[in-house]
């Protein structure tokens, strides 16, 4: 599901038989203390906000960590256009991307829950942190083609709703 081996991204992916996520990031919001985001685009040439609401946040903490791609990038495990570490709050971590171009894209993310820089799996390689796609998709032994986690960004303020799945929280 993610690359990034410094912040563990790529390890849900690998973690089970997925890809990778996170690497650059942008500008952000969190409802709480912020770590930290970037982003390859830039503010002349980006009009678009995207509010990501990430619901069935585990208690017991850690960081969020969040990766936008463009479909090249998603397909190929490449760097996202956009990623954000913040602090997971729980049930819901908001995060707020600014200056996105608009387009197409797919959201990877994971509650790094022990702050390791890592996902956590199990001895045959399933994800033990919880972690999600956009559109709520579902992997089945790989991460999920783009064509089942793809939205689109237009100009302006844009909203994506995301349930972390393997969180343990009752309901979700």
């Amino acid at each position: 599901m993610f690359t990034d081996e410094k912040h563990g991204i790529g390890r849900i992916a690998r973690a089970a038989g997925f890809a990778t996520i996170l690497a650059a990031g942008l500008v952000f919001t969190v409802t709480g203390p912020a770590c930290a985001a970037s982003s390859r685009a830039t503010p002349a040439a980006a009009g678009a906000e995207l509010v990501i609401h990430i619901r069935a946040v585990s208690p017991l903490g850690g960081i969020m960590r969040l990766g936008l791609y463009d479909s090249a990038g998603y397909r190929s495990d490449g760097e996202p256009v956009a990623s954000a570490d913040v602090p997971a709050k729980d049930g819901e971590t908001v995060i707020t991307l600014k200056g996105l171009v608009p387009g197409v894209y797919a959201i990877e993310a994971y509650q790094d829950v022990n702050s390791n820089d890592r996902m956590d799996k199990s001895w045959i390689g399933l994800p033990l942190e919880p972690y999600g796609f956009s559109r709520d998709a579902r992997p089945i032994l790989s991460k999920p083609d783009f064509n089942q986690v793809r939205f689109s960004v237009v100009a302006g303020v844009n909203v994506q709703v995301l349930h972390l799945q393997n969180s343990d929280v009752p309901g979700e």
